[in-house]
């Protein structure tokens, strides 16, 4: 069974930091990332990574966050500094495996990261 399993969220006070982890099983995927939600908003792509190291990154948090991933643990990180307010959202893993035939999509269950005094 392939599982995306995240854990790291929390509330936390403006212009401080927070590591969300995410647990991947069942599968290797080829990408992993994150996207985050508010209601009332589109879902938002915040970053990925590659198997081989490559980043994206969305322009709202440039510079502030940062993706990482370890294969040996088949675990992606995502380092968030200098949280804003409008940062606050829920923030969900997913992971794509790419077969031969087509691309698969995993999501977790989603973390909620609040940033409030």
């Amino acid at each position: 069974q392939i599982q995306l399993v995240e854990s790291g969220g929390g509330l936390v006070q403006p212009g401080g930091s927070l590591r969300l982890s995410c647990a991947g099983s069942g599968a290797i995927f080829s990408i992993m990332g994150w996207y985050r939600q508010t209601p009332g908003k589109q879902r938002e792509l915040v970053a990925t990574i590659t198997e081989d190291g490559r980043t994206t990154y969305a322009d709202s948090v440039k510079g502030r966050f940062t993706i990482s991933r370890d294969s040996t643990k088949n675990t992606v990180y995502l380092q968030m500094n200098s949280l804003k307010p409008e940062d606050t959202a829920v923030y969900s893993c997913t992971a794509q495996r790419i077969t031969v035939w087509r691309k698969y999509d995993y999501w977790g269950q989603g973390t909620p990261v609040a940033v409030s005094s």
